[in-house]
Formats: structure tokens, sequence, C-alpha cells
């Protein structure tokens, strides 16, 4: 659905997206991840028909940018950044206008202004004006119209910035609902986002893609994949770090700021970050060691997105 090959954009010779491919198919949702200034943006203004491309080629639904922008455009439905719209208009005077845009009249246009506002959830202000919205509102107002001409691919840029945790959770269940029988394309710099609507995620920093894959595929690479967090009643946290660290399946142990008093914390670390879990919880027991917690990590994204994007 969305094919992308060595996609390149030069500014004042200066390169803002560096030799950028990557594939993506149907029902599926790909997290672009980067920082501010990675290249996010200009990539999709790029696979969007907005800017041409210094070199490299895309492909939408077999639709080439460089030679059928027209065709492009019309199997896209796009959510630029800041979710620009008409403030004066009403909702639903904007989503008609929008569906004139783009070709449709008469009962047809109701019909498809009909199915985005129930899909929204916009119903309730559809004769409210734009610039009397919550951002939430707002930013769904600009996803209905995305949405109007019911596009196979949806290309969305910063989905949920700026909004608030109830505002993101909406947004994102209608990301993830829209997802089944769509491509999806999302740029953000918030990581929970990965987790809470992507299949695979890309991270690109400074134009360039530095990680690739699902969102468990790139926790493999965290220094915390498969450690384990241990609490346990004990006044000195000496004797049992030792012991810890004679364990066979362990490469190292840490110990953890003391968060109560009598409470001793410590993440141990696996070797090869294989899952030491059935082991280490065989040696507590044999051991009658008073565990309070044991907690399982799987691996932190935040720490492979900082090492990826500040040495990538």
């Amino acid at each position: 659905m969305i094919r992308v090959h060595s996609l390149s954009k030069n500014f004042n010779n200066i390169p803002a997206v560096d030799q950028v491919s990557f594939e993506v198919q149907r029902g599926e949702v790909l997290g672009f991840l980067g920082p501010n200034g990675a290249g996010k943006s200009t990539t999709m203004k790029m696979l969007t028909c907005f800017i041409p491309p210094s070199s490299g080629s895309a492909e939408i639904c077999g639709f080439s940018i460089l030679d059928d922008a027209l065709q492009v455009r019309a199997q896209i439905g796009y959510l630029p950044e800041s979710a620009p719209s008409y403030d004066e208009m009403l909702v639903g005077e904007f989503l008609r206008f929008v569906g004139e845009i783009r070709g449709f009249s008469g009962r047809e246009l109701n019909r498809r202004v009909s199915i985005v506002l129930e899909m929204t959830a916009l119903r309730e202000v559809e004769n409210q004006m734009i610039e009397t919205l919550s951002k939430g509102f707002r930013q769904r107002t600009s996803l209905a119209q995305a949405l109007i001409h019911d596009p196979p691919v949806l290309i969305l840029d910063e989905p949920t910035d700026g909004l608030d945790p109830n505002q993101k959770h909406e947004v994102r269940s209608l990301i993830k609902n829209m997802s089944e029988d769509r491509t999806i394309l999302i740029s953000t710099h918030i990581l929970e986002e990965v987790d809470a609507v992507c299949t695979r995620a890309m991270i690109i920093s400074a134009g360039k893609v530095v990680g690739y894959g699902t969102p468990d595929e790139l926790r493999s690479r965290s220094l915390y994949r498969n450690s384990v967090t241990v609490s346990v009643n004990a006044d000195n946290h000496v004797p049992l770090m030792n012991d810890f660290n004679e364990l066979d399946f362990v490469y190292s142990v840490e110990h953890l700021p003391e968060q109560q008093q009598g409470l001793v914390s410590m993440r141990l670390y696996p070797k090869n970050k294989e899952s030491i879990t059935r082991q280490l919880e065989q040696y507590l027991c044999t051991k009658k060691i008073p565990l309070e917690q044991f907690v399982v990590n799987k691996g932190r994204l935040d720490e492979v997105f900082r090492e990826l994007t500040v040495t990538g």
C-alpha cells in the first residue's frame, strides 16, 4: 500500500530526509518516530505530494508520487500537523465543503458527511463553529475531513499532539478502529503511541532510519530486556546482592534506591537478555526469601529511542 524507495529531501544542500526506505501493508499501523526536526513531517509532505523529493521515489497504492500526484492524493486521507481548518465554519459545513472539493454532491455527499460524523463522534457539535471547539474536537474534525472520501491510506502527522490524556485515548481508539481495513502511517514523538496503536515502528534521526520493527522487536534492543526487579523485606541488601551475583543465569545486579524502610529492591540483569523469570522464582521459593515485589521488564522503548536518536 505504501512503498518508499531511498526518499531524500535537501533544503539549501542540507539533508532533511536522507535515503529513507520502508513499506506498509494493508491493515498495518506504522509509527514514524523521531525527535523534533528528525524529518518526519518532511517525509509525510513528500508522500502526500505537498513537496517534491530531491531524489528517490514512493508509491501509494501503486501510484507514483512523481508521475501520478492526483491519483496519489485520491488514495490518501491526510491529517497535517496542528490540524488546520477554517475557524469561521460550522463543523458540518466544513465537512460538506471538503466533500464537495473531493467531488461529491447531493445524497452521496450527505451520506459521506453523516458517516464521518458518526465515525468520529462529532454529531453533537455538527452545528457548532470550529473556533469554539476544544482541541480534541478540532482534532476529530480534521480527522473526519481526512476520511470523507473513504481513503485506503491514512497519513496522520502528530495526531494527538497537545491533547489531554482523555482526548489522546479517544483519538487513539478511533485510529485503532479504522486500521482494520486501511493502511495508516502515524508520525509522532510520543512513545506511548507505539504501544497504543502501532503494529510496527520506524525510528528516524537526522533524516535517516535508525530503527525498524515491531514494538517488541525494538524493545529487545533495550539494556533492560527481561530484567527483573525484586523487593524483599531486609535490613541489609549486601548479603542478598552477593547471593544473586552468584547465580549462573544472572549477568549483573543493581541495588535500587530504597522506597520505604526495611524494604530492599534490586534489579537483576539476565545473561544474553534471556528470560530468567522461572529460574529466579524457583530460587526465591527454595530459599524462602520474603518477597514483596517481582516485576519483569520486557525492555524500555524510551531507552532504545534515546540510544538510537542520540548516537544513531
